[in-house]
């Protein structure tokens, strides 16, 4: 088994990925309970996000870092809440606060007019100094809903109609189901092709 610091102490995360990485011989220990903190997030992308966060992780730990930067990004309102997506209300992972403020945002914008998508960007880095950090993107098309739905999920996905969801919003998705087909399953897949000898 080998053991990979997940550079990040959302607990949502952690859960997906772990539940991604089942059966791979990756044991996924958070560097919350490691006893790290977050890395300072000043990339102007999710990929420099990405890698500044893995190594901020593997430098403190000593192990091999994944890290994961992620957001919904909104046509209508020019690719926000992006980079910003964990606070665009002011406060660090206040979901709902981020999803009131992204309705709100989005008060008299029709249907059609409402395309997003979440964009997810794996970094793996097998040492702080790793001059080739394996690194992944997914993309999941969709819209944002007008009023919240499911109770799955974490972040935006009780107000994201994904594309490929058959109707159902992304909270009212199997988990299962939405990891498999999400940003954040479809990155992870690539990620593991990358790893492969």
């Amino acid at each position: 088994m080998r053991k990979i610091v997940l550079a990040s102490g959302n607990p949502g995360k952690l859960t997906e990925l772990r539940e991604l990485l089942a059966g791979s011989g990756i044991e996924l220990v958070s560097q919350r309970e490691l006893g790290i903190d977050d890395a300072e997030e000043t990339g102007l992308s999710f990929v420099e996000n990405a890698i500044l966060k893995a190594r901020h992780a593997t430098r403190a730990s000593g192990l091999p870092a994944l890290a994961d930067d992620s957001g919904l990004c909104v046509n209508a309102l020019d690719g926000a809440p992006g980079l910003y997506s964990a606070r665009y209300a002011g406060v660090h992972g206040d979901n709902a606060a981020n999803n009131a403020k992204l309705l709100h945002d989005l008060e008299g914008v029709p249907a059609a007019q409402r395309t997003a998508h979440f964009t997810c960007v794996l970094a793996l880095l097998r040492s702080a100094a790793d001059p080739d950090p394996i690194v992944a993107t997914g993309r999941w098309s969709g819209r944002v809903l007008p009023a919240p739905r499911g109770a799955h999920g974490f972040g935006y996905d009780p107000v994201f109609l994904p594309d490929d969801g058959g109707g159902l919003g992304s909270a009212e998705l199997d988990p299962a189901l939405k990891n498999r087909i999400s940003h954040r399953g479809q990155a992870l897949a690539m990620l593991l092709e990358g790893l492969r000898p």
